[in-house]
């Protein structure tokens, strides 16, 4: 377990007691974070999701905030050295290195194909409608 001291443009949100954090964005990351109780985020929404990776505290959710801020997080642990993951990159850091989230300045095209619908993708995925008592 460790502790995670997060904060929104420099105002502290909260301290998450838990074995990691999880910082998603629409495209990136939604997966991991759905499997840790996360929400599912729509490709335009604009957003990252802070969500805590098995908390030890019963009372933590996981927030959705704009993706204008800035996250910074400083961590403390019995550790001395703290793995981070970075879109299938890891590092090793120290637990006096400070860590901060923003979204790029600048933007790039992801290619979709016609047939491609996000909706229904999710439907399908999730097996949303699908009742076998209906067969």
């Amino acid at each position: 377990m460790i502790i995670i001291h997060s904060y929104i443009n420099g105002e502290f949100l909260n301290s998450y007691w838990s074995d990691g954090l999880i910082i998603a964005t629409p495209t990136g990351s939604t997966g991991y974070s759905l499997s840790c109780g996360g929400p599912i985020m729509y490709p335009s929404s604009a957003s990252f999701a802070i969500t805590p990776v098995a908390p030890h505290n019963l009372n933590v959710r996981p927030i959705i905030v704009s993706d204008e801020n800035v996250l910074s997080f400083e961590i403390e642990g019995r550790a001395t050295s703290y793995l981070v993951s970075l879109d299938s990159r890891s590092e090793t850091i120290g637990s006096q290195v400070q860590l901060a989230i923003r979204k790029a300045s600048f933007k790039f095209n992801l290619i979709r194909f016609n047939e491609d619908n996000y909706l229904k993708t999710l439907r399908g995925k999730l097996m949303w409608g699908v009742d076998n008592r209906n067969t």
